[in-house]
């Protein structure tokens, strides 16, 4: 594939790496609002938020299988457009099941679009010679950041079904241009020598080819899990065990949030340099000091250093394990790995829960500490499976 025509389709696979992050960003900041009209109490909104979670682990191994079959650039077009249609339903709904319905349809599109646009993203980083696989996910972020301020400024002057249907003409729209590019375009081919390169490295790595996808769906696991703790707990932990205002505990997850933006808009960088397995390695390490200074610091200060820090270290690590595991298997490892990693940020946030109920927030959040360092070990086991390079036949 000629190189405009790579530069044409990396620009349309970050379109919609951004557009994820906008629409999802934008329902979750009028999550209040919709409780509110539902009347839903905690915890029949929490059941209800399953619905989300539900959608998506159902039908993401399903969108691997349907990405073999069928490509993921249709794929990806097709589950975008759900994910469009469906974010303006839940202002529709007027109780908690009919909620947990709409949001069955809305998790669907949610983590069918995450399989396609990583499938389509692992193909483009195998034919273009370079580890660009962060900078996918760096717009996701990004759109995502946006996509919550622009939320928190339209709430007061925009009703929840306003502003959610406002996002479906954006993301139809931004289908529409960006879905012809996808469409027009056949995914690049990777180079002839990377499958048997790629079995070699799960050879060497001592496990089955699919043994070692698991283990970077782990490795994705053990991030997501840390994202989610970091949502949910990091504001109230600052609130609660340090004493900070309202203010500043918002802050918490901002400073989070943008450390992990940057370490992957430099993350092409970073991984050219120290290569995939080392900057797993690297970036488990640090995010498991970060988060234990986060979690035990003794003044608010330390402790937001802490979740850049944290950031900073997580950053890479889901999209270097998804890359790897879509190298490996495909879409079926894109599929397992990112049902790995999206069933870790469902596991963290209520397992942080029970450890603060049992012991307290701060030591519950060490446990995101202990599985940073888990993917550290995992990223160890399994260096000989990296693909240092973004192209295998250099």
């Amino acid at each position: 594939m000629p190189g405009r025509s790579l530069t044409a389709l990396r620009a349309a696979i970050t379109a919609f790496f951004a557009l994820d992050g906008l629409i999802f960003a934008g329902w979750v900041v009028r999550i209040p609002d919709i409780k509110h009209q539902t009347h839903a109490s905690a915890g029949a909104l929490g059941l209800a938020l399953l619905g989300v979670s539900a959608g998506a682990v159902l039908t993401m191994p399903l969108t691997g299988r349907l990405c073999r079959r069928y490509g993921s650039h249709p794929v990806t077009v097709v589950c975008m457009v759900v994910l469009a249609l469906s974010v303006s339903l839940p202002p529709l709904t007027h109780s908690a099941p009919a909620l947990g319905a709409v949001l069955l349809l809305f998790g669907a599109g949610y983590g069918g679009v995450n399989v396609a646009f990583n499938s389509a993203a692992v193909d483009l980083v195998a034919a273009s010679g370079r580890p660009i696989m962060p900078s996918f996910h760096a717009a996701f972020s990004l759109g995502g950041m946006v996509g919550a301020g622009l939320g928190g400024l339209v709430a007061d002057s925009l009703s929840p079904t306003r502003h959610l249907l406002g996002l479906t003409v954006v993301g139809l729209l931004v289908t529409a241009v960006a879905g012809r590019t996808l469409l027009r375009c056949e995914p690049p081919k990777p180079p002839e020598r990377a499958p048997a390169q790629a079995a070699e490295a799960a050879k060497a790595g001592g496990r089955s080819r699919r043994g070692v996808v698991v283990v970077f769906g782990l490795v994705a696991m053990c991030t997501a899990y840390g994202e989610g703790a970091m949502a949910d707990w990091g504001a109230l932990h600052l609130q609660q065990d340090l004493a900070a205002s309202a203010g500043t505990a918002a802050a918490g997850y901002a400073c989070f949030a943008l450390a992990m933006t940057i370490g992957r808009l430099t993350g092409t960088t970073l991984l050219a340099r120290l290569g995939r397995a080392r900057t797993v390695v690297a970036g488990g390490t640090v995010a498991a000091a970060g988060m234990l200074l986060g979690a035990l610091a003794p003044s608010v200060w330390a402790a937001l250093a802490g979740f850049a820090v944290t950031g900073l270290g997580l950053a890479n690590l889901f999209p270097v394990a998804v890359d790897q595991a879509g190298a490996l298997a495909g879409a079926s490892g894109v599929a397992l790995a990112s049902t790995l990693g999206y069933g870790g940020m469902l596991l963290g946030p209520p397992a942080i829960g029970f450890m603060a109920d049992w012991f307290s927030l701060s030591t519950a959040l060490t446990s995101v500490a202990a599985l940073a360092a888990v993917a550290t070990l995992l990223g160890l086991a399994t260096r000989h499976a990296f693909t240092d390079t973004a192209s295998p036949g250099r």
